[in-house]
């Protein structure tokens, strides 16, 4: 992830390309247009319960959702929203994930795997 791709330049990004003002999504998600231009110059977090109602009014596809969710962490210096539920209601996640952090788990390795998960789904 490029590390000045922000959420902010994120959402200005994906909103210019819907054609939609800073102001209309403001009003969209009920906050005040200076709220709205804080969170786009990454001087406030958005809150977890606009980033429900983002993908929807920004018609974003899986995979600008996911890196939405990945911004919006990583400007709290925190796990993606759409995760912990998931990694705690399963032990064997945590295990996997505790046993890749000890063993210093390559990019290389972690992409072998989501590739065989991937695999094996289809």
């Amino acid at each position: 992830m490029d590390n000045k791709f922000t959420f902010g330049s994120f959402l200005i990004q994906k909103r210019m390309e819907r054609d939609i003002s800073a102001r209309q999504l403001a009003i969209s998600l009920d906050i005040s247009a200076v709220y709205m231009c804080d969170i786009e110059k990454d001087r406030r977090p958005v809150p977890e319960d606009m980033l429900e109602k983002i993908p929807g009014l920004l018609c974003l596809n899986e995979n600008e959702i996911n890196l939405m969710y990945d911004l919006a962490a990583k400007s709290r210096n925190a796990v993606s929203a759409d995760l912990p539920e998931y990694i705690m209601e399963k032990d064997i996640v945590r295990a996997a994930l505790r046993t890749a952090k000890k063993h210093n788990v390559t990019d290389k390795q972690w992409e072998d795997f989501i590739r065989r998960i991937t695999k094996d789904s289809k």
